[in-house]
């Protein structure tokens, strides 16, 4: 693939904004995450609860959608977080990273086998219990934002080459868990709203095909899906990535900035700051009361805790050194396998994917679980991040002392 100078800069310029934002919203989402917890075990814990069941309705005469605001956030909200995501995905493999199909090879391998072993991992301890076995696919996600944020803190130590690695893996990663989320997680479907959906799926298309360069015809027909796709029994998160797909990467005219990249400059720094720290909010308010050890330590948590720290950290290691002994990649320039293996527990930061895929998986009924479940995910995302942080922080001044 040959790129101009222009289009390399462009592309640098983007990957070091992309890199700064997601960065800094990792702190913010762990910032959240950390007040939903002390909030949750403590006296204000009744008006957390309060907040969370705020009951609100959208109505156009006979159609109403209702929802308490967590659903309006884990249904809702995340919907435009998975449109940012299939934007930056559409985007990344139209005129990024993921346009040459030879640097598909070391992330697509690493991303495959960490979504492969984790899932593994969490079936050994969870065969025997069909309920608990549905949350398989808990420890399989990358949290790009948390990922990114905690490689940012290494600094300097951490060549461009590793956070681009990263960015990639994680990306591919999202893109495991929307299909995963395509076909394993819809129930109760109905025929009427998917017939509803097509069409308004089928218009999407035309519009592309038209090359209508506005965004409004765009949202306006991805709002009638996402409620089409809600009433469906398909997970209304997914319209976000149909609509993302359906933007157009590129301008009419030279001169003008395309519509997908213009709403993905729009919505990142709501996303980054608004909408995932608002999720994290809303649902990693875990409380403590009467958990011992062995609540801690049974199958689906020790699955999920196992999953995120030993199976990502071991699928992704794993297949990076197979792909590279086997002469299908090399590494990327000036990066060390003691870093390869930092990024390999970074990738076991599952938190906002891995709740959210929780939250799909277990009902609030489903015999305690998605509340064990979300504390095994915190607990398997800062045991990955920390451990993590420090091999990269070992790397980085081994591979410094010797040049």
């Amino acid at each position: 693939m040959s790129v101009s100078d222009d289009q390399f800069s462009i592309f640098g310029q983007n990957i070091r904004r992309f890199l700064r934002l997601e960065s800094a919203a990792g702190l913010v989402l762990l910032a959240a995450a950390a007040l939903a917890m002390i909030v949750k075990n403590s006296p204000m814990a009744e008006l957390y609860m309060m907040f969370l069941n705020v009951v609100g309705e959208v109505r156009i005469g006979s159609l109403a959608v209702e929802k308490p605001l967590f659903l309006w956030v884990n249904d809702g909200f995340m919907a435009i977080f998975f449109l940012l995501v299939g934007m930056e995905i559409k985007r990344e493999m139209q005129e990024g990273y993921l346009a040459d199909s030879r640097q598909l090879i070391l992330p697509g391998a690493a991303a495959c086998a960490g979504i492969l072993v984790p899932a593994l991992i969490y079936a050994a301890f969870n065969w025997r219990d069909p309920v608990a076995l549905t949350g398989w696919a808990i420890p399989t996600a990358t949290d790009i934002a948390f990922a990114l944020g905690v490689l940012a803190l290494v600094g300097k130590r951490a060549p461009v080459s590793l956070r681009i690695l990263l960015m990639t893996l994680a990306i591919l990663d999202d893109l495991g868990a929307i299909i995963l989320i395509a076909l394993f997680f819809t129930a109760n479907l109905s025929l009427l709203s998917i017939a509803f959906a097509a069409v308004a799926v089928a218009i999407l298309i035309t519009l592309n095909r038209l090359r209508v360069m506005k965004l409004g015809p765009y949202l306006i027909t991805g709002l009638i899906l996402w409620v089409c796709v809600l009433k469906s029994g398909v997970h209304a998160t997914l319209a976000g990535v149909v609509i993302a797909f359906a933007i157009p990467g590129h301008a009419a005219e030279p001169q003008m900035t395309p519509p997908l990249r213009q709403l993905i400059t729009m919505l990142h720094p709501w996303v980054a700051f608004g909408i995932l720290p608002l999720f994290a909010f809303v649902n990693a308010g875990v409380s403590f009361e009467g958990l011992n050890i062995a609540a801690i330590f049974a199958p689906v948590p020790l699955g999920i805790m196992l999953g995120l720290f030993v199976g990502k950290q071991l699928g992704v290691f794993a297949a990076v050194w197979a792909v590279v002994r086997l002469n299908f990649a090399s590494l990327p320039s000036g990066v060390t396998w003691l870093q390869i293996y930092g990024v390999s527990l970074l990738c076991g930061i599952g938190f906002t994917m891995s709740i959210f895929i929780g939250s799909l998986a277990f009902a609030e009924n489903a015999f305690g679980y998605a509340r064990v479940d979300r504390l095994a995910v915190i607990i398997g995302s800062l045991l990955s991040g920390l451990i993590g942080y420090l091999i990269l922080i070992f790397a980085g001044r081994r591979r410094a002392v010797s040049h």
